[in-house]
């Protein structure tokens, strides 16, 4: 049984080595394949390869976004993955912990039609270190239509310690199931929508595989330490940033016809507006 590790960089130098590392010292079969879309430094990505005890392939894909970089590392490895193996997204501030994936492996692959198993993600700044609170633990919908990981900026008190199903699994690990993801992939040959560049590309995702059938689990074994190195207080984020999210909540109703698009639109009207 392989675990493909597909990582989507984009000037993640400050990052990427100790997400690479943890993955250096999960136990499992492991091929990596690294997408960059956009960095600037392509030496410093060069540099890693043949520095890992697996294999690392590079994919240089322009700055065309997460969904796009992802769909094509898979469009790349497709064809070595067979029914036994599992294709993991994970994201290059994301570091795996010790008997992450093991555990995340068994689960996926003893579940009936499960496609997606996610795991308890923890805070840490960017050097791994865990802040004390939590991360995501799934993600949820409010009653008005907003989406949120669940217990994220919660103190980790041991909350959340029961799996289950979800409504969407963050992005930031993905652990899923070669049948699910070529149930997708044999529709129209994508996985993650393109026309999202960034933000809420995984709860699009989740949803499609929902509509087919398919499960998703939230996993507390599975423990991932997320520094999420790109987040910033709301009030100084890019306002460019904020209308691509609050757009992209938009395409996600546009997508998944629902009442809740009221609140999407809401929303970015008030940021497109209101600059909130």
């Amino acid at each position: 049984m392989t675990c493909h590790i597909i990582i989507v960089s984009h000037d993640s130098e400050a990052v990427l080595p100790l997400c690479l590392d943890s993955l250096a010292t999960c136990g499992s079969e492991v091929r990596c394949t690294l997408a960059d879309s956009g960095s600037a430094d392509r030496s410093f990505l060069e540099a890693l390869v043949g520095r890992y005890p697996f294999p690392l392939q590079l994919i240089f894909c322009g700055d065309v976004g997460f969904a796009v970089a992802n769909n094509r590392a898979f469009s790349e490895l497709s064809a070595d993955v067979d029914s036994n193996d599992t294709v993991v997204f994970l994201n290059p501030d994301a570091f795996v912990e010790t008997g992450t994936l093991q555990a995340a492996l068994k689960a996926l692959h003893s579940l009936q039609d499960v496609a997606v198993v996610g795991g308890r993600l923890l805070g840490c700044n960017m050097v791994g270190e865990l802040t004390g609170r939590l991360d995501s633990t799934g993600i949820f919908r409010r009653w008005y239509g907003r989406w949120y990981d669940r217990g994220q900026g919660e103190m980790d008190s041991g909350q959340y310690l029961e799996g289950g199903e979800v409504p969407a699994v963050c992005g930031a690990f993905m652990v899923c199931h070669p049948a699910a993801l070529r149930d997708l992939w044999g529709e129209d040959s994508t996985l993650f929508d393109p026309s999202f560049f960034l933000y809420k590309e995984d709860i699009e995702l989740s949803l499609r595989l929902r509509a087919r059938g398919w499960k998703l689990c939230y996993l507390p074994q599975a423990r991932v330490r997320h520094s999420r190195g790109w987040a910033e207080e709301r009030s100084v984020m890019p306002i460019s940033r904020r209308m691509m999210a609050a757009e992209n909540e938009v395409r996600l109703y546009l997508r998944h016809p629902s009442p809740y698009i009221f609140w999407a639109l809401a929303k970015y009207l008030l940021v497109r507006f209101g600059r909130v």
